[in-house]
């Protein structure tokens, strides 16, 4: 594909700061390509933040980072109106929601009010205050980072929030020798200063609108809706996947199969990208949360359960 080399520069280049992590750098692509957002949810220190920069500093864009805090207000995100002596009239002051990347760090320390802020920009990408709408520049991929160890002073994002995230990532803690090597980065100084960009915001709208010529073939189509259609149905489901969580299914299938090379979804691709876009969009049972079963392990044991298309 045209793009393939730039989307492999992107990857190199975040590399070089982010060690051992290819599998959330192509998650965060794809959600990037699909035009979608990502929740990064992982114990503090593991670089959430620093892989969230290195993208943004691949891609030359606007980028604008947003700590998240309780006193933080909804204008302090989307702009105020402020009157202007000279003129003699209101003026509209943009918000950091008027940029390109954004990085809403410890986005649960935030009040509901200033999260749900994020809802209208999130989805519609489009940003409304005192009645007149103010439309946002393309791209617009949202970064939210959580920490899910700590309850003090913290407010869990509702149901309704966490479903405008196309996937929820964990980072993990890297193996020893990675660890090694990111000491071996560090060591005179931080990596991340020196990372120029390789692609342009154009690329990306580029891409955002070619990904869709990916070719989903009807049985895998149907192994999608078999896969949505079985999360309604489970013993130990509560709430299963949405039409808006099926939509994300489809489409982050087909941005995941674009930036691996390829012009078609395999029914591989749909059951690698399972269980980051699903298991944040449903709710467990009560007799699923006394066993301590985790949403991540119901999606894998219905990708077990539903039967796989087989080539023709």
């Amino acid at each position: 594909m045209e793009y393939a080399k730039i989307l492999e520069d992107v990857r190199n280049n975040i590399e070089k700061v982010i060690v051992g992590k290819r599998e959330v750098i192509d998650l965060m692509l794809t959600a990037l390509i699909s035009s979608g957002h990502i929740l990064l949810e992982d114990v503090p220190g593991v670089g959430k933040t620093t892989i969230a920069k290195a993208l943004a500093k691949s891609i030359s864009c606007e980028f604008k980072r947003v700590q998240f805090t309780p006193d933080l207000l909804p204008t302090d995100l989307t702009g105020i109106n402020v009157y202007n002596q000279k003129l003699n009239e209101f003026e509209f002051k943009k918000g950091p929601l008027f940029t390109n990347i954004l990085l809403a760090d410890e986005i649960n320390r935030a009040t509901p009010r200033t999260q749900s802020s994020l809802l209208e920009c999130m989805e519609e990408r489009q940003v409304t205050v005192d009645g007149v709408t103010y439309p946002l520049d393309k791209p617009f991929f949202v970064i939210a980072t959580q920490n899910p160890i700590e309850s003090y002073g913290i407010f869990p994002l509702p149901e309704a929030q966490i479903d405008r995230f196309l996937m929820k990532i964990k980072m993990g803690y890297p193996k020893r020798e990675e660890e090694q090597r990111i000491i071996d980065l560090f060591d005179k100084g931080s990596p991340l200063e020196n990372i120029q960009p390789v692609c342009s915001k154009e690329d990306i709208i580029k891409m955002q609108k070619e990904y869709t010529n990916v070719y989903v073939e009807k049985d895998v189509a149907n192994y999608i809706l078999d896969i949505i259609e079985r999360t309604r149905e489970d013993r130990e489901i509560e709430l299963g996947a949405s039409p808006r969580a099926t939509l994300a299914f489809y489409k982050s299938s087909q941005a995941y199969a674009y930036i691996k090379g390829r012009d078609f979804v395999t029914p591989d691709d749909v059951r690698y990208i399972a269980p980051f876009v699903l298991s944040h969009r449903i709710i467990l049972k009560g007799v699923g949360k006394l066993k301590n079963l985790k949403a991540e392990d119901v999606v894998k044991r219905i990708l077990e359960e539903v039967p796989i298309p087989l080539e023709k």
